[in-house]
C-alpha cells in the first residue's frame, strides 16, 4: 500500500504546526505501507490543488491529511467534511471566504472513506488519547478534506481518503496565558503511526460506540 500523508504549514500566528512537525517524524514505511509525505499551504484553493497534484503524481491507495486543532485533548480522526468555507481568520495568503461552497454544486457533505473508528481504537491502544470528531471546522482543514474527498469520489473512487486533527504541542501550550490541552511530539507521532497501521489492516471500519451525545 502507498499512503499520501499531508500536513499544513504554520498558520494563525503560530511559528510551528504540530501536524507538520509530527508528519516529518513519521517512519517512511509502516508495516506494508509506503509513506509519501507532502507539506501543504494553509490556503483556500491552493491546498486542494497541491494535494490533487500529488494524488495524480503518486497514485496512492489512500490519502490521510493532518491538521492542527488547538484545544482538543487528543488525536481526532474526522468523520465528515461539509461543503462550506466560513473563515473566522484569514488564511496564509489573506483569503477569508464567508459562507462560500468548497465546490459549487457539490454534495452537502462527504464522509471519510478511511476506517475512522478503527483508527481511534488503534491510537488509544498505542497509549495516546483519541476521539472520533464529527466536525472538521469550516476553515482550511475542512476545505481540504472536502476537496480531496470530492476529487476521489469523482476521479479516483478506489482511493480512500480522510483527515485527522492533532492537538497543540506541549511547547505551544506552555506559551499561552491559560492552560490548554497538549501532547508531546513523540506521542503525536506514535498516534499517527498507529492510525496508519489501522488504515492498512482495516478495509472496512469496526463497529464501535463513538457517537456524540450533542
Amino acid at each position: 500500500m502507498k499512503l499520501l500523508l499531508t500536513a499544513f504549514d504554520p498558520f494563525g500566528g503560530e511559528t510551528l504546526n504540530p501536524a507538520l512537525e509530527a508528519v516529518r517524524q513519521v517512519k517512511p514505511r509502516i508495516g506494508g505501507v509506503e509513506i509519501v509525505k507532502l507539506e501543504v499551504p494553509t490556503v483556500f484553493g491552493k491546498s486542494v490543488d497541491t494535494v490533487a497534484a500529488a494524488i495524480r503524481r503518486e497514485t496512492p491507495d489512500a490519502v490521510l491529511c493532518i491538521g492542527q486543532a488547538g484545544g482538543r485533548r487528543g488525536l481526532t480522526p474526522e468523520r465528515v467534511a461539509i461543503n462550506i468555507d466560513d473563515a473566522r481568520i484569514p488564511d496564509n495568503e489573506g483569503n477569508q471566504p464567508i459562507d462560500c461552497p468548497v465546490v459549487v454544486g457539490g454534495p452537502a457533505a462527504y464522509f471519510s472513506t478511511l476506517p475512522v473508528k478503527a483508527m481511534v481504537q488503534a491510537i488509544r491502544d498505542a497509549g495516546v488519547p483519541a476521539d472520533l470528531s464529527n466536525t472538521a471546522g469550516t476553515f482550511v482543514c475542512n476545505h481540504l478534506l472536502y476537496g480531496v474527498l470530492h476529487l476521489l469520489a469523482t476521479e479516483y473512487p478506489s482511493v480512500r481518503g480522510g483527515f485527522l486533527h492533532v492537538p497543540f504541542l506541549t511547547e505551544q501550550a506552555a506559551g499561552r496565558p491559560s492552560p490548554v490541552p497538549s501532547l508531546p511530539l513523540a506521542d503525536i507521532v506514535r498516534g499517527l503511526e498507529a492510525a496508519i497501521q489501522a488504515i492498512e489492516t482495516n478495509a472496512a471500519d469496526i463497529p464501535a460506540a463513538e457517537g456524540s451525545l450533542h
